[in-house]
Protein backbone atom coordinates (compact mmCIF):
# COMPACT_ATOMS: atom_id res chain seq x y z
CA UNK A 1 0.00 0.00 0.00
CA UNK A 2 2.56 2.51 0.63
CA UNK A 3 4.47 1.40 -2.61
CA UNK A 4 1.04 2.54 -4.61
CA UNK A 5 0.76 5.90 -2.18
CA UNK A 6 4.66 6.81 -2.91
CA UNK A 7 4.34 5.97 -6.52
CA UNK A 8 0.85 8.46 -6.56
CA UNK A 9 2.42 11.41 -4.84
CA UNK A 10 5.40 11.14 -7.01
CA UNK A 11 3.53 11.58 -9.93
CA UNK A 12 1.66 14.35 -8.59
CA UNK A 13 4.43 16.13 -7.66
CA UNK A 14 5.80 15.55 -11.07
CA UNK A 15 2.36 17.24 -12.54
CA UNK A 16 2.48 19.77 -9.73
CA UNK A 17 6.16 20.23 -11.13
CA UNK A 18 5.42 20.71 -14.80
CA UNK A 19 2.64 22.78 -14.17
CA UNK A 20 4.44 25.46 -12.02
CA UNK A 21 7.37 25.36 -15.27
CA UNK A 22 4.20 26.54 -17.26
CA UNK A 23 3.05 28.79 -14.78
CA UNK A 24 6.48 30.50 -14.70
CA UNK A 25 6.60 30.98 -18.50
CA UNK A 26 3.64 32.58 -18.68
CA UNK A 27 4.34 34.91 -15.78
CA UNK A 28 7.85 35.59 -17.99
CA UNK A 29 5.85 36.32 -20.77
CA UNK A 30 3.68 38.43 -18.90
CA UNK A 31 6.32 40.35 -17.71
CA UNK A 32 7.70 41.22 -20.94
CA UNK A 33 4.01 42.15 -22.55
CA UNK A 34 3.94 44.79 -19.54
CA UNK A 35 7.52 45.94 -19.70
CA UNK A 36 6.79 47.09 -23.81
CA UNK A 37 3.50 48.51 -22.51
CA UNK A 38 5.24 50.81 -19.78
CA UNK A 39 6.80 52.97 -22.58
CA UNK A 40 3.49 53.24 -24.43
CA UNK A 41 1.61 55.04 -21.83
CA UNK A 42 4.52 56.95 -20.60
CA UNK A 43 4.41 58.02 -24.71
CA UNK A 44 1.04 58.94 -24.03
CA UNK A 45 0.93 60.65 -20.96
CA UNK A 46 4.00 63.01 -22.39
CA UNK A 47 1.11 63.71 -25.41
CA UNK A 48 -1.27 64.63 -22.63
CA UNK A 49 0.88 66.71 -21.28
CA UNK A 50 1.73 68.46 -24.08
CA UNK A 51 -1.57 68.40 -24.85
CA UNK A 52 -2.53 70.73 -21.95
CA UNK A 53 0.66 72.93 -21.87
CA UNK A 54 -0.26 73.85 -25.60
CA UNK A 55 -4.13 74.45 -24.03
CA UNK A 56 -3.19 76.77 -21.58
CA UNK A 57 -0.83 78.69 -24.02
CA UNK A 58 -4.04 78.81 -25.95
CA UNK A 59 -6.24 80.03 -22.84
CA UNK A 60 -3.70 82.58 -21.94
CA UNK A 61 -3.75 83.90 -25.43
CA UNK A 62 -6.77 84.16 -25.46
CA UNK A 63 -7.11 86.00 -22.50
CA UNK A 64 -4.72 88.42 -23.98
CA UNK A 65 -7.21 89.03 -26.93
CA UNK A 66 -10.27 89.64 -24.78
CA UNK A 67 -8.40 92.10 -22.42
CA UNK A 68 -7.05 93.93 -25.46
CA UNK A 69 -10.83 94.25 -26.73
CA UNK A 70 -12.05 95.48 -23.56
CA UNK A 71 -10.07 98.41 -23.76
CA UNK A 72 -10.57 99.16 -27.48
CA UNK A 73 -14.32 98.75 -26.35
CA UNK A 74 -13.99 101.64 -23.90
CA UNK A 75 -11.38 103.58 -26.34
CA UNK A 76 -13.84 104.25 -29.15
CA UNK A 77 -17.13 106.11 -29.23
CA UNK A 78 -19.95 103.88 -29.64
CA UNK A 79 -23.69 104.31 -31.47
CA UNK A 80 -26.35 103.14 -30.20
CA UNK A 81 -27.48 99.77 -31.16
CA UNK A 82 -30.42 100.00 -33.65
CA UNK A 83 -32.12 96.98 -35.80
CA UNK A 84 -32.98 97.24 -38.97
Amino acid sequence: MSESSNELMYELLKKIHHRMDKLENSLGEIKHEIVAVRPQALSTQTDINNIYSVNARIDQRLERIEHRLELREFAEPHAPYEPK
